[in-house]
């Protein structure tokens, strides 16, 4: 028997979910290790690579959860695919996030990090990292309890 196009979906979804669930996860080991690092005038070469980890963890968890788990929700709903601030602010509306505002600072960041080639500038966006991550975990609870209630992921513990 084929499995129907939702139940694909599905499985797919719930594999995308466990993605981000690890990547939650070591997101928030790498902001620990960079706040324990502080500010200072210059840094070792270690400190540096924690910075450059933490922000190519925080690209890597905020793509998974808007690209990934984000866009697979919307298949399952049945919504067309539209730009991702429509995507947002329609996602918040859902009770899908907990802001659509958060989220698309977020997706500034990110994209921001992924064309900075100069690793001084990395390291002065760390603070910033720091503080979306925060606001990152939040809105993927948030969407936690929404995917819990139409059962397409069992009552988890939390993320963060």
């Amino acid at each position: 028997m084929i499995p129907n196009k939702d139940q694909i979906i599905i499985e797919l979804f719930q594999a995308e979910w466990e993605l981000l669930k690890a990547a939650v996860t070591t997101l928030n080991l790498s902001v620990r290790k960079c706040k324990s690092i502080g500010i200072k005038v210059s840094y070792t070469f270690e400190e540096l690579e924690s910075f450059d980890s933490l922000t190519s963890k925080f690209n890597r968890t905020s793509d998974i959860f808007t690209q990934k788990v984000l866009r697979s929700i919307w298949l399952l709903l049945h919504e067309s695919f539209v730009p991702f601030i429509d995507m947002m602010n329609k996602s918040e509306k859902m009770l899908m996030i907990q802001s659509a505002d958060q989220m698309i600072e977020i997706r500034d960041l990110r994209n921001q990090i992924a064309h900075e080639y100069i690793p001084e500038s990395i390291r002065d966006l760390v603070p910033e990292v720091m503080e979306l991550t925060s606001q990152l975990c939040d809105n993927i609870e948030y969407c936690r309890h929404f995917l819990e209630t139409r059962e397409w992921i069992k009552n988890d513990e939390t993320l963060a």
